[in-house]
C-alpha cells in the first residue's frame, strides 16, 4: 500500500450524524473502493502479485493476496489506528527488508537451466501462504490501512471493508493478470532476476525506514 499517498476524508465522512440504509452503505463502500483502487494501482502489493503470479499459478496467490487483505482490513476497521501502536513501525519494516532480500537475492540467483523452461509450480498451499505472509507484513500499519481505519470510525465498517477488500482483489488480480502475460515474452530466468531486483529494491526502501530506529537501538548501547 502506498507510503506516499496523502489521506483526507472526504467531506460526507465526518458527518456525525449519516443516515443509515442501503443507499449510504453503498456510498460509502464505492468511495472506499475508488479511493483504495487508486492508491493501489502500481504499487508494492501489486507488484508482489504480479513477480510471484509469473513463477507460480495464479489461483494461490489470488487466494493468499485475498486472505491478507481481508484480515488487514478487518483489523483495521475493528481496531482503528490503535492497531498499529501495539508493533512499532521500525520493527515492521526491519521484518519486511529482510523478508524481501532474501526473496530478491535468491530470484536474482537462479540459475539458466537447459532445456524448455517452464513456470515452478510448487504446491498451491506453499504458494498461498507464501503470497499471504509477504502482503500481510508489507502492508501491516501502512498508510492505507490507517485511511481504512479511518473511515472505518467515520461510517458503516462492513462498507469500508467491502469495498476496500474489492479494491485491492481487483487490483491484484490485474496485477497476476499482468505477471502471467510477461511471462509469455520474457525468458524465465529473466523474469526471475528481473523480480528479484524489484524485490531488493523493496527491501531497501523497507530497510532505510527501519534504519532510524535501529541507529537510535545501537547508540543506547554504547
Amino acid at each position: 500500500m502506498s507510503c506516499f499517498w496523502s489521506w483526507s476524508l472526504p467531506e460526507w465522512a465526518g458527518s456525525p450524524t449519516l443516515p443509515s440504509g442501503a443507499l449510504e452503505w453503498a456510498t460509502a463502500s464505492t468511495t472506499t473502493f475508488a479511493l483504495i483502487a487508486a492508491a493501489e494501482i502500481g504499487d508494492k502489493s501489486q507488484l508482489v502479485c504480479m513477480t510471484l503470479a509469473a513463477r507460480h499459478r495464479g489461483l494461490p496467490v489470488l487466494l493468499g493476496a485475498t486472505a491478507a487483505f481481508g484480515l488487514l482490513n478487518l483489523a483495521a476497521v475493528l481496531f482503528g489506528a490503535a492497531l498499529v501502536h501495539w508493533v512499532p513501525r521500525p520493527v515492521v519494516a526491519g521484518v519486511v527488508a529482510l523478508l524481501f532480500l532474501g526473496f530478491g537475492l535468491k530470484s536474482v540467483l537462479t540459475r539458466e537451466e537447459t532445456g524448455e523452461e517452464s513456470v515452478e509450480e510448487k504446491p498451491g498451499h506453499g504458494v498461498f501462504v507464501t503470497t499471504f505472509l509477504m502482503i500481510l507484513f508489507a502492508e501491516f500499519g501502512d498508510k492505507t490501512q490507517l485511511a481504512v481505519a479511518g473511515l472505518g470510525t467515520s461510517v458503516s465498517p462492513s462498507a469500508v471493508w467491502a469495498g476496500a477488500s474489492l479494491a485491492l482483489v481487483l487490483t491484484s488480480v490485474l496485477g497476476i493478470w499482468a505477471g502471467r502475460t510477461v511471462l509469455q515474452t520474457i525468458p524465465l530466468v529473466w523474469l526471475h532476476r528481473l523480480s528479484g531486483v524489484l524485490f531488493l529494491a523493496l527491501a531497501v526502501y523497507a530497510g532505510m525506514e527501519a534504519l532510524p530506529a535501529a541507529l537510535e537501538i545501537i547508540r543506547a548501547f554504547r
